[in-house]
């Protein structure tokens, strides 16, 4: 193991603890914050909140790391080109936090190389910390996770998420063909906890037509290690423009979404 993907890995392991307690005390006077909307955006929230956990975020990764690139939900990208990067979003479910609900986390990834080699999502609700670093499995706090066994869509949950950036017509298709493979799904309002859980076995995979590299990253590196398979997120530079994301428990459930997904959602292109 890279002695400074370990530090890393360690470091944001303790920060995301951190950060976890201050958004904490955010959910729980959560009806003191001012709600505004990204850009007019309905759909996208963001608060106080969001900007003082990423602010505490970049600002600890500032001093302890100052020759890391940066690429935040709420403060954008800095220097994401050097050989380090940290890709975080400070309250991935921001509208789940703000009215009240439980599917919220933190989610800090670390990129070497342009290559996601570390991630930790945080649920500070239940005390639950995903983690996983290149070559070492994944873990939910001290126990090793493992994602299911499941080979068809039947044999468990999926997780979607749809956003106002792609039209209807490109996502319902999947959804239809889905629910006539005889699977149900969930859709909680965090792609971050729903990667998580298909880490975890919870869930045995997840699809959003776009998302962006924040809400996904740690989640990636998590399902890999706990023996999932993904797409290749970051190509097209998925790390700036965002991109779909696919992730199943086995290479069974993943070919046939890749499948569903390559043949229904050309319809909404």
């Amino acid at each position: 193991m890279h002695s400074e993907i370990q530090k890393r890995y360690l470091f944001s392991q303790q920060l995301a603890k951190e950060v976890g307690k201050i958004a904490l005390d955010f959910y729980l006077n959560r009806t003191r914050l001012e709600i505004q909307y990204k850009q007019g955006e309905q759909q996208d929230l963001v608060s106080i909140a969001d900007k003082t956990v990423e602010e505490k975020i970049k600002s600890a990764l500032q001093q302890h790391f100052p020759d890391d690139g940066f690429l935040g939900e709420e403060s954008g990208a800095d220097n994401p080109e050097r050989e380090f990067c940290w890709v975080v979003d400070p309250i991935d479910g921001t509208s789940s936090f703000l009215y009240g609900l439980q599917a919220w986390c933190i989610s800090i990834a670390v990129l070497h190389n342009k290559q996601i080699v570390a991630g930790v999502i945080f649920d500070p609700l239940h005390n639950e910390l995903f983690r996983a670093t290149v070559g070492q499995g994944a873990f939910l706090n001290d126990e090793p996770i493992h994602t299911a066994k499941a080979t068809s869509l039947q044999q468990g949950m999926m997780g979607l998420g749809v956003s106002q950036r792609v039209k209807p017509e490109t996502f319902t298709p999947v959804l239809h063909q889905i629910l006539l493979d005889g699977g149900m799904f969930v859709r909680n309002g965090s792609g971050a906890l729903m990667l998580a859980y298909v880490a975890a076995g919870r869930l045995i995979g997840y699809f959003e037509p776009h998302i962006n590299a924040w809400d996904i990253a740690a989640g990636i590196i998590l399902i890999n290690e706990a023996g999932g398979k993904t797409n290749d997120f970051l190509q097209n530079d998925g790390l700036i423009n965002g991109n779909y994301i696919l992730v199943a428990c086995s290479d069974a459930v993943f070919t046939r979404l890749l499948n569903i997904k390559n043949t229904l959602t050309e319809k909404g292109d």
